[in-house]
């Protein structure tokens, strides 16, 4: 897991020139094309083009310089009214682009992937077992841009048909889009008319026939009246075919019959076959796009130019995308919080070295997918985290974008899904990567995989379109030196995504399971029969053996249920040992490594290009988690990947009895958090309840609490009943967003720390209010070391003024000075309960800490006030010790190692408060004060002649010799 655009498929549904609408995710247009449509001229770069602020009034003016070939005003009308409708259609947003900000519109961030253009000749040329590896373009054929494609070939001819073609995830839609929109707003001139089609619209109409004016009229109703103007429309006419590989095209005369009239009812498929042979509007252009393994379904003849689409195989064209999509201004997704420009610029800058000095990451990045994969992880990483929204969620939306209704063949009968055979196949690979702790596969690994239980031609076919279509979008070749000849995949958390997808669909079966499934399931369909044959035999013949066979018959499935069972569990325990493994190498947690690997930052690794000794794939358990939550379940199986609910519930309950054996355990603060980031996963508060009904001490001191781990502690123990003993978030980097997103776990602690976290008076605001609160049970409160200033204090007075339950407060190094602590001598008696009260290192001076001491040894309930390392001259500690041992009762005050001649019992208290601190404290002060607590300890044994007592100073002396700095 060391260290990822893409934008949605086509699907047009029927009913586009009705009434628009409103988004739903049900239907399949709005999951796959949403193109926000207000672009009116390139900016920058000619590959990126930014938001059109106008309308599309000018339109109809730029092809009117090119002749009006609709010269009626209802029929110019009707093509402003198609345009208009087609613009709002492809403007619908999908849920997976909602996450970037209520504003967020995909014009913004398109980026052009290479075309290059390729020969009838080079399409022939037979491709090596593992097609992995780009091929570089061939001499004097320069790359295609959108605008060039249909211009004339090297010959002069013209060019009418032209076939766009790619794997999945090389961006043929984002192309398709860009063009549709191009013409909404009269970018594509040459063309008077474009009218798209789906191919997965066209085959799922079968084999009802339809002409092709009925098959535009019933998808742009607005084009009615212009259908008879279609065959004059010539050139200017564009016909835009988007997945070519969904239709079974038969081009032979004996299959598809001539047709030249537009009127004639005929299959879709033989109305796009004839549009090809240009028998039927043989003047129309169009534009096909499709997979690699479907290209030779329209013979060459009929093609004038073939391109493939190349994704961003430049470096600096996924330089263009990341600036243009983080760059983003409201990635707050209003929750009222959103990074600053100079922390998104720094995210690009971060992003653009790594592609720079890491090339695999460079190498993931070459297909437009990977690159929106790379920008939502990001964004989940650091921005406020839209409500259910999980890692796993992404990746499987992701794929969602990618593999929506796809199938592996379109020719084969049996229809099977293009992201079962992927889970099946790159699954299998991936688990057993995981199982032997490897990340990196030879050719004969892969092979393996790919052609395991393989017997019959039509699964060698599948096979075929399978390393032609979609390999390259799981696997890449690795060009990291020393390993040449291998591969790794894309991205490297896809292998633990795809090995947890293995594991919960239930793909991975022993010998021994699958003997015995097929023997249960042979039991069970003559069980019954043989049952009762066995009993009217043993009524009629006295044999003591038939009744033995009969009750073996019915314990064959319970055994065999048993079986699977211990399966299971075998499973939860590899799931669980993992989560739990501790590695000295891996110590942050899962959500850093995932940032550091994208951003560049690999921690203790000597080399960004240099792999562990020993892989460790903490997020295999945390996505097996998250693919059983309900809402990832419900995807999968629009991906024809559906895990069945009794399944999913007896995974469940074995990954439950394995973790309440082992989750009970002490974990370090970033193994912790790894297992609340697997329950946030999960999704099922329920489960999360009962495992953690143990859990007393949340300790994350040293994690930095980005908003997306404040989101997940917050989800994951923010619902609980039981209270939490202590919960310590020291030096994590929390800002007062962050506090306010853990106010639901803060109410249930009864021990708060939240020392070195760089908290200023606007978080006192909010813990005013955590104090205020009708349910806050916080009794100690630790927030030393956080420049709360004098303002900071005086909204934490207003929350203790009504606070009943804090006894214990720490505001050791929190910038009072003189004004904080007499504001404090001032207000102390507004709070009843408080017991210990420190406020040491704060820079006070004598007249503000004896105001204080003063205040304290009148408080009703305060037994003890740190005054140690401020600014008290000698005399000034005196009169502080003076007035601590005046009379009976009252607070006891603390200034230094001392008390008389003896040593103070809280001598230890100091000193630890100096070594835990040490690194972030002024050294040349803390220096200063040692030295006056050494002066003390001198005096004091200089004027004591008992020996014990001597002995007692002399090792509290030693003591701050070796807490010195150095």
């Amino acid at each position: 897991m060391r260290w990822g655009h893409h934008l949605p498929k086509a699907s047009w549904g029927s009913g586009f020139g009705r009434a628009l609408q409103p988004p739903d995710e049900r239907i399949p247009f709005l999951i796959h094309w949403s193109w926000p449509l207000q672009g009116e001229r390139p900016l920058g770069p000619p590959r990126a083009f930014r938001r059109h602020h106008g309308n599309l009034a000018d339109s109809a003016a730029r092809s009117g310089r090119h002749g009006r070939l609709f010269p009626s005003a209802s029929a110019t009308e009707a093509i402003q009214q198609y345009r208009r409708n087609l613009a709002e259609w492809f403007s619908r947003l999908p849920r997976e682009e909602r996450q970037f900000g209520p504003t967020f519109a995909l014009d913004t961030v398109h980026v052009d992937p290479v075309i290059r253009e390729s020969t009838p000749d080079e399409l022939l040329r037979p491709l090596a077992e593992l097609a992995l590896e780009h091929r570089p373009p061939q001499a004097g054929l320069p790359p295609l841009a959108l605008s060039q494609l249909f211009n004339p070939d090297a010959s002069g001819r013209r060019v009418q048909t032209v076939v766009l073609y790619g794997t999945v995830g090389t961006g043929k839609s984002t192309l398709v889009r860009k063009m549709v929109l191009d013409w909404c707003y009269g970018r594509l001139p040459a063309f008077e008319l474009l009218i798209p089609f789906s191919c997965e619209d066209l085959s799922s109409l079968g084999p009802a026939p339809a002409s092709l004016c009925q098959l535009v009229a019933q998808r742009y109703t607005p084009l009615k009246e212009v259908l008879p103007l279609m065959a004059a429309a010539g050139s200017h006419l564009l016909f835009v075919l988007h997945g070519l590989e969904r239709l079974n095209l038969d081009f032979r005369l004996a299959g598809t019959g001539l047709c030249s009239d537009p009127e004639q009812p005929e299959e879709p498929a033989a109305i796009i076959v004839n549009l090809l042979r240009k028998y039927m509007l043989p003047e129309a252009s169009i534009l096909v796009t499709t997979r690699p393994s479907a290209i030779g379904r329209i013979p060459s003849k009929y093609v004038g130019r073939y391109g493939e689409i190349c994704g961003f195989s430049d470096t600096n064209l996924q330089k263009l995308y990341f600036q243009l999509r983080l760059n983003q201004p409201d990635c707050g997704c209003g929750s009222g919080v959103s990074a600053t420009p100079a922390q998104r610029d720094n995210l690009v800058q971060m992003l653009s070295r790594n592609l720079e000095g890491h090339h695999q990451i460079a190498a993931a990045c070459f297909l437009p997918s990977y690159c929106w994969l790379v920008c939502a992880t990001l964004h989940f990483l650091h921005a406020p985290t839209p409500a259910g929204q999980t890692l796993t969620s992404i990746y499987t939306s992701f794929l969602r974008l990618n593999f929506s209704g796809e199938t592996v063949d379109s020719t084969d009968p049996s229809n099977l899904s293009l992201m079962a055979y992927a889970a099946r196949t790159m699954g299998k690979l991936a688990y057993e990567g995981v199982s032997s702790r490897k990340t990196y596969f030879s050719e004969e690994d892969v092979c393996g995989c790919l052609e395991a239980g393989i017997k019959t031609e039509e699964e060698f076919q599948l096979l075929h379109v399978f390393r032609r279509d979609a390999l390259r979008f799981f696997l890449a070749p690795c060009v990291e030196p020393g390993r040449p000849g291998t591969f790794v995949f894309t991205v490297p958390a896809m292998q633990e995504y795809l090995a947890a997808l293995y594991i919960v669909l239930g793909l991975r079966k022993t010998t021994l399971q699958k003997v015995g499934k097929e023997v249960a399931e042979l039991v069970g369909r003559v069980g019954e029969d043989v049952s009762l044959v066995l009993g009217i035999m043993a009524k009629l013949l006295p044999l003591r053996a038939l009744p033995l066979l009969f009750n073996l018959i019915k314990v064959v499935p319970r055994v065999f249920g048993r079986i699977v069972g211990k399966s299971r569990e075998a499973v939860a325990q590899a799931m669980v040992l993992e989560m739990f493994r501790e590695e000295d190498y891996y110590n942050d947690d899962v959500l850093d490594q995932m940032g550091a690997s994208i951003l560049g930052v690999e921690g203790p690794r000597r080399h960004p290009d240099e792999p562990p000794e020993d892989e460790v794939f903490e997020l295999f358990p945390i996505f097996m988690g998250g693919l059983l939550s309900a809402h990832n379940r419900a995807v999968l199986a629009q991906l024809g990947c559906p895990i069945k609910n009794l399944d999913a519930l007896e995974n469940a309950q074995a990954i439950k009895k394995k973790l309440g054996k082992l989750g009970r355990q002490v974990l370090p603060p970033s193994e912790l958090l790894d297992h609340l980031f697997f329950h946030y996963e999960f999704q099922n508060q329920r489960f999360s309840a009962e495992v953690l009904s143990s859990l007393r001490q949340l300790n994350l001191a040293g994690v930095r609490m980005t908003p997306v781990k404040c989101t997940v502690v917050a989800s994951v123990l923010g619902s609980g009943r039981h209270a939490l003993d202590e919960v310590n978030l020291a030096s994590c980097q929390l800002d007062p967003a962050g506090l306010r997103t853990l106010m639901p776990v803060f109410l249930r602690a009864r021990k708060l720390g939240l020392q070195l976290n760089s908290l200023g008076p606007e978080a006192c605001k909010d813990l005013r209010d955590l104090l205020l609160h009708d349910q806050c049970q916080i009794t100690t409160l630790r927030l030393s070391n956080n420049p709360l200033m004098v303002a900071g204090v005086a909204l934490l007075m207003e929350g203790l003024a009504g606070n009943t339950s804090v006894t214990h407060l720490s505001l050791l190094h929190t910038g009072l000075g003189d004004e904080g602590l007499e504001l404090l001598a001032a207000q102390l008696d507004r709070n009843r309960q408080l017991q210990e009260l420190n406020v040491a290192y704060n820079g006070a001076g004598d007249t503000a800490a004896l105001a204080l001491a003063r205040a304290a040894r009148e408080h009703p309930s305060l037994e003890l006030l740190h005054l140690y390392f401020n600014e008290l001259s000698s005399e000034g500690r005196q009169v502080l010790r003076d007035l601590g041992g005046a009379a009976e009762g009252g607070a006891r005050v603390v200034v230094s190692l001392t008390e008389g001649t003896a040593v103070s019992e809280y001598w230890s208290v100091i000193l630890s408060e100096v070594q835990r601190n040490l690194n972030s404290w002024d050294r040349a002060r803390v220096q200063r004060h040692l030295e006056l607590l050494l002066r003390d300890l001198e005096d004091s044994r200089g004027a004591t002649l008992n020996p014990w007592r001597k002995a007692q100073l002399l090792r509290v002396e030693g003591e701050i010799f070796r807490t010195q700095p150095h």
